[in-house]
């Protein structure tokens, strides 16, 4: 059997749906995720837990509750 060579450059965009750069704001929070699925929090109790700890804050300063996680996430995915 022949494989067909794939160029990962040519079909691999991670930002293809973003209209603008991240925030600072967006950028944080993206880290702080990824670091608390690397510590294994996957659960929305755990990972809202992992925040609250490590930051940043939620909206306005708060800190994070399940639903301004679900709120943010969902706006930040739009």
């Amino acid at each position: 059997m022949q494989m067909i060579p794939v160029i990962p450059e040519r079909y691999l965009d991670p930002h293809q749906a973003r209209t603008r750069p991240p925030t600072s704001y967006e950028d944080l929070l993206g880290d702080a995720i990824e670091r608390a699925f690397g510590a294994g929090h996957w659960e929305l109790d755990a990972l809202v837990s992992y925040l609250n700890k490590s930051g940043p804050l939620g909206p306005n300063g708060q800190p994070w509750t399940a639903a301004s996680y679900q709120s943010v996430i969902k706006t930040l995915g739009v």
